[in-house]
């Protein structure tokens, strides 16, 4: 039997039919830009479609319109264009409280989650085409994942306060601890990291800047109905009939800690190898981050600073350097002993002298108190089950009720002396990984990035000790981007050095 191949006439003119429909559409939209009948006739009864749907359904209405328009296209950019993604993800960190004081209603911390979950799928579609998942592999990659395991399987921990908390937690730990592996692989370049350092320092000067309108202007409306709507806001935030500035930020801890380690990062800058004024605008930088900080009334932040200084003096040894950290410490010894009345001047000065201030003696009485608990389970009590999440779900026990007011403590206390180990030693690999990696890194420019990184990272270490420095937004997606430098630097120096080396041999 003879088959007939060719095509039937009316499937051939249905065919041509959509060819030319295409291309009538495309020239329209793509090169008319709209400026035609049918441009024209898709904007009135697209406008027709707002106004009926404003009158119907009113603000539900806009709310969905924005987020088709806006909302999906920017959603798709962040699986397909990952640095984009990337960018987003840090001004949002920064942005989310200051956009919740603004009236905008909403889970926005989910939106974080979201814009994370759509980076990591993206990196993971990536890494499933492209197989390349040598670029995840190392040591600070292997702590990660075991550091994520350990946290994951606390779900069937029988001492769990509870079960519910722990789902509430494991995102800020799973997802933005994951979030490392996403800055690895898709930072592959010099240039977008000094992008993403330009962006990271413009969202400091902001909220800087707006620490200074708080102090000599005031707070805005919004803020000052956040401050007095709750008694226990007042009772932390007043203190000495002065108010603790908080700028964009969730509170004045997180503030003070993001602010501090921006003037670490200019300092370890400003040893580099730049040009003259740029050196006077990190110098300048540097001022307006410290002088800030001190707004917060943050004691444990005052004392970064100097303990930046002292790795930065012991990795980057040299005879300037060690006049400038001598000149650094007699400004501090002066600042630490001067009289003064300035409120925010006093408490920076009793940051030197915890043994004499009474919320040390409380805290440390509150860590002797929990010490016996933690010793006798192991795998401790379960994620969430201190802090604000115990107090809503807990039994109101000693643990449920506990306020660690530490990350370490509060890491003993949930995940026990095991889990203890495991962060120390996560904590370790990185240090030792970027120390490491600054000695072995050639090119001048990305061994002052390294330091810099390298002493925000320590700093951060440190600033875990006093209060919880590595749970709230920005500082646990900033502390992520920077364990991934660590690597990324790394990464970028041997590319350059392998280069280099390749067109040496070309000319001989």
């Amino acid at each position: 039997m003879e088959s007939n191949s060719n095509p039937k006439p009316g499937i051939l003119l249905l065919s041509k039919a959509k060819l030319d429909f295409s291309k009538t559409l495309k020239k329209a939209f793509f090169f008319e830009h709209l400026y035609n009948p049918i441009g024209i006739g898709f904007l009135v009864l697209f406008a027709a479609i707002i106004a009926l749907g404003t009158v119907k359904l009113g603000v539900i209405f806009g709310s969905a319109l924005i987020a088709i328009t806006i909302g999906l296209p920017a959603l798709y950019a962040i699986v397909a264009y990952p640095r984009f993604g990337i960018l987003v993800l840090i001004i949002m960190a920064y942005m989310l409280f200051y956009i919740g004081r603004l009236g905008v209603s909403g889970p926005l911390g989910t939106v974080i989650d979201l814009i994370q979950t759509l980076l990591i799928l993206g990196t993971l579609l990536s890494l499933r085409r492209n197989r390349d998942w040598d670029v995840l592999k190392g040591p600070v990659s292997t702590m990660i994942l075991i550091w994520i395991g350990y946290n994951v399987i606390q779900v069937a921990n029988p001492s769990a306060v509870s079960r519910l908390a722990w789902v509430y937690t494991i995102r800020t730990v799973a997802i933005v601890m994951l979030s490392y592996f996403v800055f690895v692989y898709n930072i592959k370049s010099l240039k977008f990291v000094k992008l993403i350092f330009k962006v990271w320092l413009g969202m400091c000067i902001y909220a800087a800047l707006y620490a200074f309108k708080q102090e000599y202007i005031g707070f805005s409306d919004a803020e000052e109905a956040y401050l007095h709507s709750d008694p226990e806001i007042a009772g932390l935030l007043f203190i000495a009939g002065h108010w603790r500035k908080f700028s964009i930020f969730s509170d004045p801890v997180s503030f003070a800690y993001n602010i501090t380690m921006s003037g670490i990062f200019c300092i370890a800058l400003i040893a580099g190898k730049h040009v003259a004024w740029k050196k006077w605008v990190l110098g300048g930088m540097v001022m307006i981050f410290l002088v800030s900080s001190l707004f917060s009334g943050t004691r444990g932040a005052n004392v970064l600073v100097p303990v930046g200084l002292i790795l930065f003096a012991i990795l980057n040894y040299n005879r300037n350097v060690l006049i400038m950290t001598c000149v650094a410490a007699v400004f501090f010894v002066f600042l630490i002993n001067m009289p003064t009345s300035n409120p925010n001047l006093l408490r920076f000065q009793t940051a030197f002298a915890p043994n004499d201030d009474p919320s040390y003696k409380l805290r440390k009485f509150n860590q002797k108190r929990i010490q016996p608990y933690i010793l006798s389970h192991p795998i401790g009590f379960g994620l969430g089950a201190v802090g604000g999440w115990g107090k809503k779900f807990g039994d109101g026990g000693v643990v449920s009720s506990f306020q660690p007011d530490s990350g370490y403590i509060r890491v003993a206390v949930e995940l026990g002396p095991i889990g203890l180990i495991i962060f120390c030693t996560l904590m370790f690999t990185v240090m030792k990984t970027g120390i490491d990696n600054f000695y072995i890194i050639k090119d001048p420019e990305i061994k002052n990035y390294s330091l810099a990184v390298v002493m925000v990272i320590f700093a951060y270490n440190i600033a875990n000790f006093p209060q919880e420095a590595l749970v709230q937004f920005p500082s646990n997606v900033l502390f992520s981007l920077d364990m991934a430098l660590l690597t990324i630097l790394r990464r970028l120096d041997k590319e350059k050095q392998e280069k280099e080396a390749a067109q040496i041999k070309t000319v001989n």
